[in-house]
């Protein structure tokens, strides 16, 4: 079968589309035929080398964690799905092998995928928007009527955070580049704040949650910006984030960091938002499989708007 591999870290030139061993599943596994994949920015990190930490210096290495498709065959100790039922998930972004005509993995990161939804708009939600989910729901306990900031709102996390929010009738401000400011209010954003003009943090604003997908602002600058009990939310792990949580101890606001992992629970609420037409994924650009180079060089750009999906 066809997917892609890297023989080691460096520019989107070390990715090689060429033929690998097809998978074979276990009883507990399915083997399913991938129709569509997505880049995610974690997926060039790990191609840069950045999470060695993680991933090692054993080469080959695969990409993709986002998929969907159709159960090709079920494990015998499966009984939830059938041979042709169409399927999304996601796997481990620092293992997934989702860069391929075939996967294999388990129930417990598959379900259904949505029936309004193409193979292709399907792969562009499983990791992002759990990821919005998880960062809105568990990490800042979003509730009716709270005041939400999306830091990042045009990119692919943000664009499922600021539907969310909204399906759970909050008042949302996205912050996002000028040029985007359009969409974020066509998904249904209250507020919008054009970065390049203005930066949230020196406004007279308060949040009960700070949603920073991007990145580039820290708890204690933040502080100010939330409620004397707000959550700062935050995806990316550095020494000053650890820093910032640790100063979030002595106050009544909280700090919090998101890993997020595939839950089938979540995949099935995000199923019936998007069936109930509350979200929808924003596709950016399409490549083929075999466009892998030219997909992360744009996904690096960071002028991505939503995803970018890519078609096996």
């Amino acid at each position: 079968m066809k997917g892609v591999i890297f023989n080691r870290y460096g520019s989107p030139d070390v990715l090689e589309y060429t033929d690998i061993t097809k998978p074979s599943p276990t009883a507990k596994q399915l083997l399913i035929k991938v129709f569509a994949s997505s880049v995610n920015p974690i997926d060039w990190k790990i191609r840069r080398g950045m999470l060695q930490i993680v991933t090692g210096k054993k080469f080959p290495l695969f990409l993709g964690c986002d998929f969907s498709g159709e159960v090709v065959t079920v494990g015998e100790e499966i009984s939830d799905f059938q041979s042709g039922d169409q399927v999304y998930g996601f796997l481990s972004a620092t293992s997934g092998k989702a860069y391929g005509e075939y996967i294999v993995t388990t129930p417990q990161n598959t379900i259904l995928k949505p029936t309004n939804l193409t193979y292709s708009q399907a792969a562009a939600v499983p990791l992002a928007a759990s990821t919005a989910l998880q960062g809105l729901r568990d990490k800042g306990n979003i509730k009716k009527v709270q005041k939400v900031l999306i830091n990042g709102a045009s990119g692919g996390v943000g664009t499922f955070a600021v539907q969310i929010a909204k399906a759970y009738q909050t008042e949302v401000t996205g912050v996002c580049s000028g040029k985007n400011i359009p969409l974020l209010k066509e998904l249904g954003a209250d507020h919008t704040i054009d970065y390049t003009q203005e930066d949230f943090t020196k406004n007279q604003e308060q949040y009960d949650i700070i949603f920073d997908v991007v990145g580039n602002y820290f708890f204690r600058k933040c502080q100010k910006c939330l409620k004397p009990q707000g959550i700062y939310v935050r995806l990316l792990p550095s020494l000053t984030s650890i820093f910032n949580s640790i100063l979030a101890l002595f106050s009544r606001q909280q700090s919090k960091l998101l890993l997020v992992e595939p839950n089938p629970k979540d995949l099935a609420e995000l199923k019936d938002l998007i069936e109930q037409g509350k979200v929808k994924p924003i596709i950016d650009s399409t490549y083929k499989l075999s466009e892998i180079i030219a997909a992360h060089t744009y996904s690096e750009t960071g002028r991505v708007v939503g995803k970018i999906v890519l078609e096996v």
